[in-house]
Protein backbone atom coordinates (compact mmCIF):
# COMPACT_ATOMS: atom_id res chain seq x y z
CA UNK A 1 0.00 0.00 0.00
CA UNK A 2 1.63 3.39 -0.66
CA UNK A 3 1.11 6.62 1.61
CA UNK A 4 0.59 9.96 -0.07
CA UNK A 5 2.61 12.56 1.65
CA UNK A 6 1.43 16.44 0.81
CA UNK A 7 4.00 19.26 1.86
CA UNK A 8 2.52 22.04 2.58
CA UNK A 9 3.79 25.37 1.94
CA UNK A 10 1.39 28.56 1.94
CA UNK A 11 -1.64 26.74 1.00
CA UNK A 12 -3.47 26.19 4.37
CA UNK A 13 -6.82 24.85 3.00
CA UNK A 14 -9.04 21.94 1.50
CA UNK A 15 -11.08 23.68 -1.33
CA UNK A 16 -8.62 23.90 -4.07
CA UNK A 17 -5.88 22.46 -3.54
CA UNK A 18 -4.48 20.39 -5.92
CA UNK A 19 -1.89 18.30 -4.39
CA UNK A 20 -4.29 17.53 -1.59
CA UNK A 21 -6.94 17.01 -3.60
CA UNK A 22 -4.55 14.38 -5.92
CA UNK A 23 -3.00 12.65 -2.64
CA UNK A 24 -6.35 11.98 -0.98
CA UNK A 25 -8.46 10.60 -4.38
CA UNK A 26 -4.94 8.08 -4.90
CA UNK A 27 -3.74 6.83 -1.79
CA UNK A 28 -6.00 5.11 1.44
CA UNK A 29 -3.40 7.14 3.93
CA UNK A 30 -2.27 10.35 3.37
CA UNK A 31 -0.12 12.55 6.05
CA UNK A 32 -0.01 16.39 5.78
CA UNK A 33 3.93 17.68 6.36
CA UNK A 34 4.88 21.10 7.09
CA UNK A 35 8.43 22.01 7.74
CA UNK A 36 9.37 24.85 9.81
CA UNK A 37 12.60 25.75 8.67
CA UNK A 38 14.11 28.65 11.55
CA UNK A 39 16.75 29.73 9.24
CA UNK A 40 14.35 30.80 6.87
CA UNK A 41 12.53 32.85 9.64
CA UNK A 42 15.06 33.85 11.38
CA UNK A 43 14.81 37.48 12.36
CA UNK A 44 12.36 38.53 10.04
CA UNK A 45 8.76 37.51 8.60
CA UNK A 46 8.11 38.05 12.77
CA UNK A 47 4.07 38.80 12.33
CA UNK A 48 3.98 35.90 10.21
CA UNK A 49 4.63 33.02 12.64
CA UNK A 50 1.59 33.85 14.46
CA UNK A 51 -0.36 33.81 11.88
CA UNK A 52 1.03 30.12 10.51
CA UNK A 53 1.13 28.67 13.94
CA UNK A 54 -2.57 29.70 13.41
CA UNK A 55 -3.12 28.28 10.51
CA UNK A 56 -1.48 24.99 11.39
CA UNK A 57 -4.21 24.77 14.47
CA UNK A 58 -6.94 25.15 12.21
CA UNK A 59 -6.15 23.37 9.39
CA UNK A 60 -4.85 20.59 11.34
CA UNK A 61 -8.22 20.21 12.90
CA UNK A 62 -10.03 20.12 9.25
CA UNK A 63 -7.60 18.04 7.97
CA UNK A 64 -8.91 15.19 10.76
CA UNK A 65 -12.35 15.44 9.55
CA UNK A 66 -10.37 13.70 6.53
CA UNK A 67 -9.00 11.00 8.49
CA UNK A 68 -5.67 13.34 7.44
CA UNK A 69 -2.66 13.94 9.82
CA UNK A 70 -1.05 17.10 9.90
CA UNK A 71 2.88 16.83 10.97
CA UNK A 72 4.88 19.79 12.05
CA UNK A 73 8.52 19.00 11.77
CA UNK A 74 11.14 21.62 12.59
CA UNK A 75 14.07 21.37 10.25
CA UNK A 76 15.44 22.28 7.07
CA UNK A 77 14.29 21.00 4.00
CA UNK A 78 16.96 19.74 2.29
CA UNK A 79 17.86 17.85 5.53
CA UNK A 80 14.52 16.58 6.24
CA UNK A 81 14.04 15.49 2.27
CA UNK A 82 18.09 13.70 2.07
CA UNK A 83 16.73 11.14 4.71
CA UNK A 84 13.23 10.32 2.78
CA UNK A 85 13.22 7.00 1.91
CA UNK A 86 10.33 4.20 0.74
CA UNK A 87 9.47 2.81 -2.11
CA UNK A 88 5.50 3.32 -0.70
CA UNK A 89 5.74 6.96 -0.50
CA UNK A 90 4.71 9.20 -3.13
CA UNK A 91 4.84 13.37 -2.33
CA UNK A 92 3.04 16.00 -3.71
CA UNK A 93 2.84 19.75 -3.36
CA UNK A 94 1.63 22.79 -4.81
CA UNK A 95 4.60 25.40 -5.93
CA UNK A 96 5.45 28.66 -4.32
CA UNK A 97 6.44 31.23 -6.86
CA UNK A 98 9.65 32.52 -5.13
CA UNK A 99 13.15 32.32 -6.68
CA UNK A 100 14.16 30.99 -3.11
CA UNK A 101 11.52 28.25 -3.19
CA UNK A 102 11.77 27.32 -6.92
CA UNK A 103 15.58 27.17 -6.28
CA UNK A 104 14.39 24.54 -3.59
CA UNK A 105 12.10 22.66 -5.68
CA UNK A 106 14.90 21.52 -7.99
CA UNK A 107 17.17 20.59 -5.34
CA UNK A 108 14.49 18.21 -3.52
CA UNK A 109 13.40 17.12 -6.55
CA UNK A 110 17.10 15.60 -7.55
CA UNK A 111 17.10 13.77 -4.05
CA UNK A 112 13.71 12.35 -5.03
CA UNK A 113 15.06 11.27 -8.23
CA UNK A 114 18.59 9.69 -6.22
CA UNK A 115 16.02 8.07 -3.87
CA UNK A 116 13.88 6.57 -6.28
CA UNK A 117 10.96 8.59 -4.43
CA UNK A 118 7.53 9.44 -7.08
CA UNK A 119 6.56 12.95 -6.39
CA UNK A 120 4.60 15.38 -7.97
CA UNK A 121 4.34 19.64 -8.53
CA UNK A 122 0.87 21.59 -9.16
CA UNK A 123 0.37 24.81 -9.87
CA UNK A 124 0.31 27.24 -6.85
CA UNK A 125 -1.67 29.81 -5.57
CA UNK A 126 -1.68 32.11 -8.82
CA UNK A 127 -3.89 32.74 -12.00
CA UNK A 128 -1.21 31.79 -14.51
CA UNK A 129 2.05 30.42 -14.11
CA UNK A 130 4.51 33.26 -14.63
CA UNK A 131 6.39 31.29 -17.90
CA UNK A 132 3.00 31.23 -19.57
CA UNK A 133 2.85 34.92 -19.71
CA UNK A 134 5.50 36.70 -21.87
CA UNK A 135 5.60 39.04 -25.55
CA UNK A 136 5.63 37.57 -28.75
CA UNK A 137 9.18 38.06 -28.98
CA UNK A 138 9.76 35.86 -25.99
CA UNK A 139 10.65 38.56 -23.46
CA UNK A 140 9.05 39.43 -20.15
CA UNK A 141 6.51 42.49 -19.51
CA UNK A 142 8.03 45.21 -17.65
CA UNK A 143 4.48 47.46 -17.82
CA UNK A 144 1.68 46.36 -15.62
CA UNK A 145 -1.13 47.50 -18.43
CA UNK A 146 -0.01 45.22 -21.61
CA UNK A 147 1.03 42.22 -19.11
CA UNK A 148 -2.60 42.14 -17.49
CA UNK A 149 -4.67 42.42 -20.73
CA UNK A 150 -2.25 39.62 -22.45
CA UNK A 151 -2.78 37.42 -18.68
CA UNK A 152 -6.04 38.07 -18.34
CA UNK A 153 -6.93 37.06 -21.40
CA UNK A 154 -4.73 33.56 -21.29
CA UNK A 155 -6.56 33.01 -17.88
CA UNK A 156 -9.99 33.58 -19.14
CA UNK A 157 -9.17 31.44 -22.34
CA UNK A 158 -8.47 28.25 -19.91
CA UNK A 159 -10.49 29.52 -16.61
CA UNK A 160 -10.08 25.93 -14.17
CA UNK A 161 -13.57 24.16 -14.60
CA UNK A 162 -12.14 21.03 -12.11
CA UNK A 163 -14.50 21.07 -9.28
CA UNK A 164 -12.73 17.90 -7.74
CA UNK A 165 -12.87 18.24 -3.95
CA UNK A 166 -11.04 16.31 -1.05
CA UNK A 167 -11.73 12.85 -0.02
CA UNK A 168 -11.82 11.23 3.19
CA UNK A 169 -9.15 8.27 3.37
CA UNK A 170 -9.87 5.32 4.93
CA UNK A 171 -6.26 5.37 7.77
CA UNK A 172 -4.89 8.08 9.62
CA UNK A 173 -0.96 7.38 10.27
CA UNK A 174 1.31 9.71 12.09
CA UNK A 175 4.06 8.80 9.42
CA UNK A 176 7.30 10.60 10.97
CA UNK A 177 6.08 10.55 14.58
CA UNK A 178 5.91 14.41 14.83
CA UNK A 179 5.63 15.64 18.28
CA UNK A 180 5.92 19.46 17.60
CA UNK A 181 3.17 21.70 17.59
CA UNK A 182 2.37 24.84 16.36
CA UNK A 183 2.99 26.52 19.26
CA UNK A 184 6.59 25.80 18.67
CA UNK A 185 6.53 28.52 15.87
CA UNK A 186 5.02 31.25 17.70
CA UNK A 187 6.85 34.59 17.77
CA UNK A 188 9.67 34.93 20.54
CA UNK A 189 8.15 38.10 21.49
CA UNK A 190 5.04 39.15 22.88
CA UNK A 191 3.79 41.39 20.55
CA UNK A 192 2.51 39.42 18.45
CA UNK A 193 -0.76 38.55 20.95
CA UNK A 194 -2.52 41.65 20.26
CA UNK A 195 -3.55 40.19 16.70
CA UNK A 196 -6.18 37.66 18.38
CA UNK A 197 -8.44 41.02 18.55
CA UNK A 198 -8.17 42.11 14.79
CA UNK A 199 -8.22 38.22 12.88
CA UNK A 200 -9.91 35.08 12.69
CA UNK A 201 -7.42 32.52 11.11
CA UNK A 202 -8.82 29.82 9.17
CA UNK A 203 -9.86 28.41 5.71
CA UNK A 204 -13.66 28.96 6.79
CA UNK A 205 -13.10 32.84 7.96
CA UNK A 206 -11.49 33.66 4.22
CA UNK A 207 -14.59 32.34 2.64
CA UNK A 208 -16.94 34.41 5.28
CA UNK A 209 -14.90 37.85 4.53
CA UNK A 210 -15.09 37.08 0.37
CA UNK A 211 -18.77 36.46 1.00
CA UNK A 212 -19.17 39.94 3.10
CA UNK A 213 -16.83 41.88 0.64
CA UNK A 214 -18.74 40.68 -2.59
CA UNK A 215 -22.38 41.01 -0.97
CA UNK A 216 -21.69 44.22 0.88
CA UNK A 217 -18.22 46.25 -0.63
CA UNK A 218 -17.55 45.37 -3.89
CA UNK A 219 -19.99 47.61 -5.75
CA UNK A 220 -17.93 50.71 -4.10
CA UNK A 221 -14.38 49.15 -3.81
CA UNK A 222 -13.43 51.61 -6.49
CA UNK A 223 -13.99 54.34 -4.30
CA UNK A 224 -13.91 52.98 -0.65
CA UNK A 225 -10.70 51.18 -0.92
CA UNK A 226 -8.85 54.56 -0.89
CA UNK A 227 -10.15 55.91 2.41
CA UNK A 228 -8.34 54.18 5.24
CA UNK A 229 -11.19 54.84 8.19
CA UNK A 230 -14.01 53.16 5.81
CA UNK A 231 -14.67 49.43 5.00
CA UNK A 232 -13.84 49.60 1.73
CA UNK A 233 -11.39 46.90 1.37
CA UNK A 234 -11.37 42.94 1.33
CA UNK A 235 -8.83 42.75 4.16
CA UNK A 236 -8.13 39.15 2.44
CA UNK A 237 -4.53 39.81 1.41
CA UNK A 238 -3.30 37.95 4.93
CA UNK A 239 -5.67 34.74 3.88
CA UNK A 240 -4.09 35.03 0.35
CA UNK A 241 -0.51 34.70 1.19
CA UNK A 242 -0.86 32.32 3.46
CA UNK A 243 -3.14 30.03 1.30
CA UNK A 244 -6.54 29.80 3.49
CA UNK A 245 -8.65 30.68 0.07
CA UNK A 246 -7.29 30.10 -3.94
CA UNK A 247 -7.16 33.01 -6.13
CA UNK A 248 -8.94 30.95 -8.74
CA UNK A 249 -11.78 30.73 -6.24
CA UNK A 250 -11.95 34.24 -5.78
CA UNK A 251 -11.73 35.18 -9.71
CA UNK A 252 -14.68 32.45 -10.25
CA UNK A 253 -16.70 34.36 -7.27
CA UNK A 254 -16.22 37.53 -8.24
CA UNK A 255 -17.34 36.50 -11.83
CA UNK A 256 -20.74 35.70 -11.03
CA UNK A 257 -21.13 39.45 -9.00
CA UNK A 258 -22.83 41.82 -11.58
CA UNK A 259 -20.01 43.73 -13.56
CA UNK A 260 -19.12 47.29 -11.60
CA UNK A 261 -16.25 49.57 -11.37
CA UNK A 262 -15.34 47.99 -8.00
CA UNK A 263 -15.21 44.57 -9.54
CA UNK A 264 -12.79 45.14 -12.16
CA UNK A 265 -10.46 47.46 -9.72
CA UNK A 266 -10.34 44.34 -7.46
CA UNK A 267 -9.45 41.92 -10.21
CA UNK A 268 -6.67 44.56 -11.00
CA UNK A 269 -5.30 44.15 -7.61
CA UNK A 270 -5.23 40.56 -8.78
CA UNK A 271 -3.63 41.30 -11.47
CA UNK A 272 -0.86 43.10 -9.63
CA UNK A 273 -0.25 40.01 -7.58
CA UNK A 274 1.09 38.23 -10.80
CA UNK A 275 2.64 40.84 -12.14
CA UNK A 276 4.84 40.69 -9.06
CA UNK A 277 5.41 37.41 -9.20
CA UNK A 278 6.56 37.41 -13.19
CA UNK A 279 8.78 40.40 -12.17
CA UNK A 280 10.85 39.12 -9.58
CA UNK A 281 10.96 35.65 -11.26
CA UNK A 282 12.28 37.45 -14.45
CA UNK A 283 14.40 39.84 -12.33
CA UNK A 284 15.02 38.10 -9.50
CA UNK A 285 18.28 40.66 -8.80
CA UNK A 286 15.66 42.53 -7.44
CA UNK A 287 15.34 40.50 -4.49
CA UNK A 288 18.32 42.05 -3.51
CA UNK A 289 18.68 45.78 -5.34
CA UNK A 290 17.48 47.97 -7.68
CA UNK A 291 15.60 46.78 -10.80
CA UNK A 292 16.89 49.96 -12.67
CA UNK A 293 20.79 49.96 -11.99
CA UNK A 294 20.88 53.85 -12.21
CA UNK A 295 19.13 53.92 -8.86
CA UNK A 296 22.27 52.46 -7.20
CA UNK A 297 24.18 55.61 -7.50
CA UNK A 298 21.21 57.44 -5.67
CA UNK A 299 22.47 59.89 -2.94
CA UNK A 300 20.09 57.58 -0.10
CA UNK A 301 20.75 59.03 3.56
CA UNK A 302 21.80 56.89 6.56
CA UNK A 303 20.08 58.51 9.66
CA UNK A 304 19.31 55.76 12.59
CA UNK A 305 16.98 58.07 14.04
CA UNK A 306 14.71 59.17 11.75
CA UNK A 307 14.26 55.47 10.58
CA UNK A 308 13.58 54.79 13.82
CA UNK A 309 10.69 57.33 14.10
CA UNK A 310 9.11 56.50 11.00
CA UNK A 311 9.05 52.45 12.42
CA UNK A 312 7.29 53.94 15.65
CA UNK A 313 4.96 56.29 14.10
CA UNK A 314 6.82 59.85 15.65
CA UNK A 315 7.52 61.37 12.61
CA UNK A 316 5.26 64.38 13.11
CA UNK A 317 2.88 63.43 10.45
CA UNK A 318 -0.37 62.20 11.41
CA UNK A 319 -1.33 60.32 8.63
CA UNK A 320 2.27 58.94 8.43
CA UNK A 321 2.19 57.86 11.86
CA UNK A 322 -1.18 56.40 12.01
CA UNK A 323 -0.26 54.27 9.30
CA UNK A 324 2.80 53.05 10.70
CA UNK A 325 0.74 51.89 14.13
CA UNK A 326 -1.63 50.18 12.57
CA UNK A 327 0.83 47.81 11.27
CA UNK A 328 2.30 47.66 14.51
CA UNK A 329 -0.56 46.64 16.08
CA UNK A 330 -2.50 44.75 13.89
CA UNK A 331 -0.67 43.32 11.28
CA UNK A 332 -1.88 44.89 8.28
CA UNK A 333 -1.92 48.38 6.65
CA UNK A 334 -4.37 49.94 4.49
CA UNK A 335 -2.86 49.99 0.99
CA UNK A 336 -3.34 53.63 0.35
CA UNK A 337 -1.26 54.87 3.56
CA UNK A 338 0.95 52.46 2.89
CA UNK A 339 1.87 54.07 -0.37
CA UNK A 340 1.98 57.65 1.60
CA UNK A 341 4.30 55.70 4.34
CA UNK A 342 6.38 54.49 1.68
CA UNK A 343 6.23 57.75 -0.25
CA UNK A 344 7.76 59.34 2.71
CA UNK A 345 10.71 57.14 3.92
CA UNK A 346 12.22 57.37 0.19
CA UNK A 347 11.13 60.85 -0.78
CA UNK A 348 11.25 62.69 2.27
CA UNK A 349 13.68 61.03 4.60
CA UNK A 350 15.69 59.69 1.18
CA UNK A 351 16.02 56.85 3.52
CA UNK A 352 16.80 53.48 1.22
CA UNK A 353 13.66 51.70 0.22
CA UNK A 354 15.25 48.40 1.48
CA UNK A 355 15.20 49.70 4.70
CA UNK A 356 11.38 49.73 4.65
CA UNK A 357 11.03 46.69 2.71
CA UNK A 358 12.85 44.72 5.64
CA UNK A 359 9.98 46.81 8.21
CA UNK A 360 7.27 45.73 6.24
CA UNK A 361 8.63 41.71 5.72
CA UNK A 362 8.92 41.43 9.61
CA UNK A 363 5.54 42.87 10.52
CA UNK A 364 3.00 42.24 7.68
CA UNK A 365 0.64 39.33 8.10
CA UNK A 366 0.21 39.30 4.16
CA UNK A 367 4.05 39.86 3.51
CA UNK A 368 4.20 38.39 0.30
CA UNK A 369 8.15 38.84 -0.62
CA UNK A 370 6.52 39.14 -4.65
CA UNK A 371 4.45 42.29 -3.40
CA UNK A 372 6.18 43.76 -1.22
CA UNK A 373 9.69 44.28 -3.33
CA UNK A 374 7.88 45.25 -6.12
CA UNK A 375 5.66 47.76 -4.60
CA UNK A 376 8.40 49.31 -2.35
CA UNK A 377 10.63 49.52 -5.98
CA UNK A 378 7.37 51.43 -7.39
CA UNK A 379 7.31 53.67 -4.92
CA UNK A 380 11.30 54.19 -4.94
CA UNK A 381 10.98 54.74 -8.60
CA UNK A 382 13.45 51.83 -9.48
CA UNK A 383 11.19 49.33 -10.09
CA UNK A 384 9.69 48.16 -13.28
CA UNK A 385 5.95 50.75 -14.49
CA UNK A 386 7.56 52.70 -11.62
CA UNK A 387 5.72 55.92 -10.34
CA UNK A 388 7.71 58.87 -11.90
CA UNK A 389 10.55 60.61 -9.69
CA UNK A 390 8.56 63.66 -8.82
CA UNK A 391 5.78 61.80 -7.91
CA UNK A 392 6.06 62.94 -4.08
CA UNK A 393 2.94 62.83 -1.69
CA UNK A 394 2.71 65.45 0.62
CA UNK A 395 1.34 63.56 4.05
CA UNK A 396 -0.67 66.63 4.85
CA UNK A 397 -2.42 66.91 1.55
CA UNK A 398 -2.83 62.64 1.61
CA UNK A 399 -4.46 63.33 4.70
CA UNK A 400 -6.92 65.91 4.20
CA UNK A 401 -8.08 64.47 1.06
CA UNK A 402 -8.82 60.56 2.25
CA UNK A 403 -8.88 61.55 6.03
CA UNK A 404 -10.73 64.89 5.83
CA UNK A 405 -12.59 64.55 9.49
CA UNK A 406 -9.22 62.87 11.06
CA UNK A 407 -11.10 59.81 11.86
CA UNK A 408 -8.31 57.25 10.86
CA UNK A 409 -6.03 59.20 12.48
CA UNK A 410 -7.69 59.81 15.86
CA UNK A 411 -8.24 55.99 15.99
CA UNK A 412 -4.44 55.36 15.88
CA UNK A 413 -2.72 58.27 17.37
CA UNK A 414 -4.94 58.88 20.21
CA UNK A 415 -2.68 62.15 21.39
CA UNK A 416 -4.32 64.13 18.92
CA UNK A 417 -8.57 62.59 19.56
CA UNK A 418 -9.30 66.32 20.35
CA UNK A 419 -7.82 68.58 17.34
CA UNK A 420 -10.63 70.40 15.50
CA UNK A 421 -10.22 68.51 11.70
CA UNK A 422 -8.85 71.59 10.17
CA UNK A 423 -5.40 70.78 11.68
CA UNK A 424 -5.41 67.51 12.87
CA UNK A 425 -3.14 66.46 9.74
CA UNK A 426 -1.19 69.37 10.64
CA UNK A 427 -1.12 69.93 14.35
CA UNK A 428 1.53 72.53 14.97
CA UNK A 429 -0.58 75.05 13.21
CA UNK A 430 -2.82 75.30 15.83
CA UNK A 431 -2.08 78.40 17.98
CA UNK A 432 -0.19 76.91 21.43
CA UNK A 433 -2.64 78.34 23.85
CA UNK A 434 -4.97 75.86 22.74
CA UNK A 435 -2.77 72.88 22.05
CA UNK A 436 -2.36 73.34 25.83
CA UNK A 437 -5.82 73.32 26.65
CA UNK A 438 -7.02 69.90 25.18
CA UNK A 439 -3.36 68.80 26.86
CA UNK A 440 -1.55 67.70 23.81
CA UNK A 441 0.97 70.10 22.70
CA UNK A 442 3.27 69.93 20.08
CA UNK A 443 6.56 68.82 20.68
CA UNK A 444 6.10 67.58 24.07
CA UNK A 445 3.03 65.18 23.89
CA UNK A 446 3.23 64.56 20.06
CA UNK A 447 6.48 64.99 17.65
CA UNK A 448 7.06 68.03 15.69
CA UNK A 449 6.95 66.94 12.03
CA UNK A 450 11.45 65.55 12.07
CA UNK A 451 11.42 67.22 8.31
CA UNK A 452 9.73 69.84 6.68
CA UNK A 453 7.82 68.65 3.65
CA UNK A 454 8.32 71.84 1.11
CA UNK A 455 12.29 71.71 2.06
CA UNK A 456 12.13 67.51 1.87
CA UNK A 457 10.67 67.72 -1.50
CA UNK A 458 12.90 69.77 -2.61
CA UNK A 459 16.08 67.87 -1.95
CA UNK A 460 14.54 64.55 -2.75
CA UNK A 461 13.50 66.31 -6.45
CA UNK A 462 17.35 67.35 -6.56
CA UNK A 463 18.32 64.07 -5.75
CA UNK A 464 16.59 62.67 -8.39
CA UNK A 465 17.19 65.07 -10.85
CA UNK A 466 20.67 64.78 -10.57
CA UNK A 467 20.21 60.80 -10.81
CA UNK A 468 18.76 61.58 -14.21
CA UNK A 469 21.12 63.82 -15.65
CA UNK A 470 24.01 62.13 -14.75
Amino acid sequence: MTVGIVWIKDDFRLENNSALIHASKNHDTVSAIYIFNKEFFDNRREAQKWWISKSLESFGKNLNIYNINLEIIISKEVDFFSKLKGKNINLYWNKVYEPQQLNLDRKIIEMLDNNKIHYKLFKGNVLNEYQSITKKDGTPFKVFSPFWRHAEQIYLDKVPSDTSKIQKVKSKKNIFNSKNTFVNILPNKDWYKKFDNYWNVSEEESHVQLKHFLKERISKYGNDRDFPSLNGSSKLSPYIRNGQINVNTIWQKCSKVNKNIGVRKYLNELGWREFSHSLINYFPQMLKGNLRREFDRFPWEKNKKNLEAWKKGLTGYPIVDAGMRQMYETGWMHNRIRMVVGSFLVKHLRINWQEGERHFRNCLLDFNEANNVAQWQWVAGCGADAAPYFRIFNPILQGEKFDKNGDYVKKWVPELNKYPSKYIHKPWELDLKYQKSIDTVIGKDYPEPIVIHEEARKKALDAFKSLKKN
